[in-house]
């Protein structure tokens, strides 16, 4: 769990809303080969750590999603201030108060925070009311700009991207609180499991694809670059929390439907047997909002079968938290799954 946590706030710290992901998967690309597993690195940007196992005929796939929620520069206003254009599917009320970076094409970082134009309730009257919207929320910028020129000057165009600052912290008490536990909560899972298939020599029955997308937020994640023999393909996401969900942030989430519709049956009472055989606390869940790595895939014609599974992500798209339990119930999961035998339909 201290390295899973470990890896987590690494990744965590990398700014990488779809679209703008070079540095994290240059970080993943330097921590997997660290484990000497065949890696590739598509024109897409997936990064696919290979582990081959004793059915190299037979194989499986296992993802996560390292892009998140993000902005980029719809618009530099009169007043110097940014219009944004939303990266990712989130209200913007999600997102109001919150510090950000805007990310120019010459590579500086400039800071700023993202507020509705009417904050201050001494001078507008409708603070509290006005709609939060493109045409509402605006960046201040860190900088002593006053209008249009003064901020194109600091080197700030359209289309630059906006990272909102994830805030990580881990309490006492065992939770975890962040932006962007989905997915990166998943992705350290895989990274702590690909280092203990590395550091304690572990065989695996089957050869395993891991893989880390970086266009999930929008929809075509892990749709592409599946090897011709993976028969089955898990996606690691999160576990939607609210009215009438049972997930929550002490067990693992294994997804029954989302808005793409079903998984596979048989897949998902794998998925819950190993959790009952194991003795690891799991929930069965509907996300009825939601797609996946996974159903990208069924949507590009992947020939396979698949299943959804995560920690328990409370206030999803906005200020997260899980707790550590659920984190490691789904590490737990996953890798009593790896160590399976195939999904019998």
């Amino acid at each position: 769990m201290a390295q899973t946590l470990k890896y987590l706030q690494e990744i965590l710290a990398i700014p990488s809303p779809t679209g703008f992901t070079k540095e994290v998967q240059e970080y993943l690309l330097a921590k997997t080969k660290e484990f000497g597993f065949l890696v590739k690195h598509t024109e897409k940007g997936l990064v696919i750590v290979t582990v081959k196992g004793k059915d190299d005929e037979h194989q499986r796939m296992v993802t996560a999603h390292v892009d998140t929620l993000g902005a980029m520069v719809r618009a530099v206003k009169p007043s110097g201030r940014l219009k944004l254009a939303q990266i990712g599917g989130y209200p913007w009320n999600m997102i109001e108060g919150e510090n950000c970076l805007v990310h120019t094409a010459d590579g500086k970082k400039i800071g700023g925070t993202i507020l509705i134009h009417q904050t201050s309730c001494h001078v507008y009257k409708d603070a509290g009311t006005a709609e939060r919207n493109q045409d509402n929320m605006e960046v201040r910028l860190d900088e002593k700009v006053t209008n249009e020129a003064e901020t194109r000057a600091l080197g700030i165009e359209v289309g630059d991207f906006v990272s909102f600052d994830p805030r990580t912290l881990i309490t006492e008490k065992g939770f975890v609180k962040s932006r962007f536990l989905d997915d990166k909560a998943s992705a350290a899972i895989l990274l702590d499991i690909l280092d203990r298939i590395h550091s304690e020599k572990l065989a695996l029955p089957y050869t395993t694809h891991f893989a880390f997308s970086v266009y999930e937020e929008v929809g075509h994640g892990c749709n592409s670059s599946i090897p011709e023999k993976v028969v089955e393909f898990l996606a690691c996401d999160m576990g939607a929390m609210g009215d009438d969900q049972q997930t929550d942030e002490y067990t693992v989430s294994i997804c029954a439907k989302d808005s793409s519709g079903p998984y596979h049956y048989a897949f998902r009472q794998k998925l819950v047997n190993l959790a009952k055989e194991k003795k690891i606390p799991y929930r069965v869940d509907i996300y009825p909002y939601y797609g996946s790595d996974a159903s990208a895939a069924m949507n590009a014609g992947a020939e396979i079968k698949h299943a959804l599974l995560g920690a328990g992500i409370e206030s999803s798209h906005s200020y997260e938290r899980t707790n550590k339990e659920s984190i490691d119930a789904t590490e737990a999961l996953v890798m009593a799954y790896l160590e399976s035998p195939l999904v019998e339909d």
